[in-house]
C-alpha cells in the first residue's frame, strides 16, 4: 500500500524523493534539452544542497530533488538566462525593466510545470520560495542608471522577485545553493580562501536582507552549511596535471 498513499496523498517519502531525484522525468528531460546550462547548474546546485543538508541534519534527499527542480521554469525562455547564451545576450536589445519581469516569470512557470507534473507540495513550496523576495540587482542597477541619466527615478520593489522568503530549511538550503553556484562560476583561479570568502558574503548578504528570518536556521547551522558548500566546491573543481602531448 505504501506506493498506492505516496501516489495519492503525494507524500514526499525517502522512496518518493529518490524515485523523482534519480528515474526519468519528462520536466527534467525537456530541461536538458533546451536549457543545458540551466540543467547543468541545477545538478549541481542539487548536490551542494544534499551535502549542506546532510551537514546540519535536515532531509537531504528533499533538499536534493529541490535543487533538481528549482529552475524548470527556465525551460520556456531558456535564451534568456546567461547559463544557456554562447553569442549574444538577448537582454543587450530590451529595457531592464523587461529584462527583470522575464527573469521573474520563471519562477511562476516552475510553480506550473511543477504542479502539472505532480511534485509534492515541499518540492513546489522551494520551488516558489528559492528567491524569495530578493532583488535582481544586475537589472536593478542597469535601470537606476538609465533612469538618472533623464532624472528619473526607479522602484526598488519593481525589481523583486514576487515569492516569500524560504520558510523551512530545505528551502533556504537551495536558495543558498543557488546563487553559490552561480556566483563561484565568476572566480579565476579558484582556491579554498577564494570560496570561503565568496560562500560567507554570499550567506550574509541574504541573512541582511532577511531573506533568512523563516528559514529555521541558526548561525551554527550557516556555518556548517557554509563549510558544505566549501568543500562541494572544492570537489567538483579539482584540479588535475596536464598531460604532454605525444
Amino acid at each position: 500500500f505504501v506506493p498506492l498513499c505516496e501516489k495519492l496523498f503525494n507524500i514526499p517519502t525517502a522512496y518518493r524523493l529518490s524515485e523523482l531525484a534519480f528515474s526519468a522525468s519528462p520536466v527534467l528531460d525537456r530541461l536538458e534539452s533546451v536549457a543545458q546550462g540551466t540543467y547543468n547548474h541545477s545538478r549541481n546546485v542539487a548536490d551542494l544542497s544534499f551535502n549542506a543538508a546532510r551537514s546540519i541534519g535536515a532531509n537531504a534527499m528533499l533538499a536534493r530533488v529541490g535543487g533538481m527542480y528549482h529552475d524548470i521554469g527556465k525551460a520556456d525562455h531558456p535564451e534568456y538566462f546567461i547559463e544557456n547564451q554562447s553569442g549574444d545576450n538577448k537582454h543587450d536589445e530590451i529595457k531592464p525593466s523587461l529584462s527583470a519581469a522575464i527573469i521573474k516569470s520563471h519562477v511562476k512557470l516552475g510553480l506550473e510545470k511543477g504542479r502539472e507534473a505532480g511534485l509534492p507540495q515541499e518540492v513546489l513550496d522551494i520551488i516558489s520560495q528559492h528567491h524569495g523576495t530578493d532583488v535582481i540587482q544586475f537589472f536593478y542597477n542597469e535601470a537606476k542608471n538609465q533612469a538618472q541619466a533623464v532624472g528619473m527615478d526607479v522602484k526598488e520593489d519593481d525589481f523583486k522577485y514576487n515569492g516569500i522568503p524560504p520558510t523551512f530549511p530545505e528551502s533556504a538550503i537551495v536558495m543558498l545553493a543557488d546563487c553559490v553556484e552561480a556566483a563561484s562560476r565568476t572566480l579565476k583561479r579558484p582556491n579554498h580562501s577564494k570560496y570561503e570568502k565568496l560562500v560567507h558574503s554570499l550567506i550574509m548578504g541574504k541573512l541582511e536582507r532577511d531573506q533568512l528570518k523563516n528559514s529555521q536556521l541558526s548561525l551554527t547551522d550557516l556555518d556548517q552549511i557554509e563549510d558544505a558548500f566549501v568543500q562541494t566546491l572544492l570537489g567538483r573543481d579539482h584540479r588535475r596535471i596536464e598531460y604532454p602531448s605525444e
